[in-house]
């Protein structure tokens, strides 16, 4: 009570007697009165419990409306690789096009959870469907092999699809689309290849294959401006099989026409067709 009194700036004898009033309006006692202290009775601890976890909803819905309201804070949430190889180069244009915007990239592999409003909207590599939220598919993704010149030359120029099988492998680990896959897409019998390292993120396998280590199962969303730049190249571009899963736009149930979710869907469509657009 002394210390509820001390938080609020009123008396301990005003707190007991709001205690006492909202005692009598649910006609159950909350506290048990000791000689020198007070206890919540069970009655007591289920409405702490009910009340906490409300105002906790409250504070968490301030704070969405809060952040949507600034009209300033944009917070876009992505994946590791995405962010590396796509998304975190190109944000200056979004940055140009919205100077009134605060752009903030929240780099996770994890799905966050957009109802804290913490996070505006997110682009996830995933297969369109994401618990308690609305998705739009914005770029399809396929997979074929890459290798640095340099490597692409040591192994005697990779006429055909199954000089891989003298290569050694780099791995994206976790991805479906993998290079068992390929291979039989291919129409080659593998088993006599060569494993590589296993990489957690499409990006550093990506990055282990511009060093000349191997060969690598590139994603055609990650890969395409390393080839472009000549980091890398695609020996076999015919050769492109479709992965599981694509990149979507994911947002809150119901905010698809959010200001923020607009100018990040606009600017997404505006750039996916320019990067569709080059060749490679």
């Amino acid at each position: 009570m002394t210390l509820a009194a001390e938080e609020l700036h009123v008396t301990h004898g005003a707190v007991s007697r709001h205690v006492k009033t909202l005692e009598t309006h649910l006609g159950v006692p909350l506290f048990r009165r000791l000689t020198r202290r007070i206890v919540l009775t069970d009655e007591g601890a289920e409405f702490h419990a009910a009340v906490a976890r409300l105002l906790g909803e409250l504070t968490r819905e301030a704070e969405r409306l809060r952040a949507n309201e600034s009209g300033s804070r944009m917070t876009i949430s992505t994946s590791v690789s995405f962010a590396s190889k796509w998304l975190a180069p190109r944000l200056h244009s979004l940055k140009t096009l919205h100077p009134e915007l605060d752009i903030h990239l929240d780099v996770t592999d994890l799905n966050v959870d957009l109802e804290d409003g913490l996070v505006d909207a997110a682009v996830r590599y995933g297969a369109g469907r994401y618990a308690g939220a609305q998705s739009e598919r914005i770029l399809e993704e396929f997979v074929t092999p890459v290798c640095s010149t340099r490597y692409r030359d040591e192994m005697g120029g990779l006429p055909d699809p199954a000089s891989l099988t003298r290569c050694t492998l780099l791995h994206e680990a976790r991805m479906l689309a993998n290079w068992d896959q390929w291979f039989a897409f291919a129409g080659v019998d593998r088993r006599r290849t060569v494993r590589g390292s296993a990489y957690s993120h499409g990006s550093m396998a990506i990055e282990a294959a511009i060093r000349g280590e191997g060969v690598a199962l590139g994603r055609s969303v990650l890969v395409r401006d390393d080839i472009m730049a000549g980091r890398l190249v695609a020996p076999f571009p015919q050769l492109q099989l479709k992965a599981e899963r694509g990149y979507d736009l994911v947002y809150r149930v119901g905010s698809r026409d959010d200001r923020k979710v607009k100018v990040l869907r606009d600017w997404l469509t505006s750039e996916v067709q320019r990067f569709l657009a080059k060749p490679g």
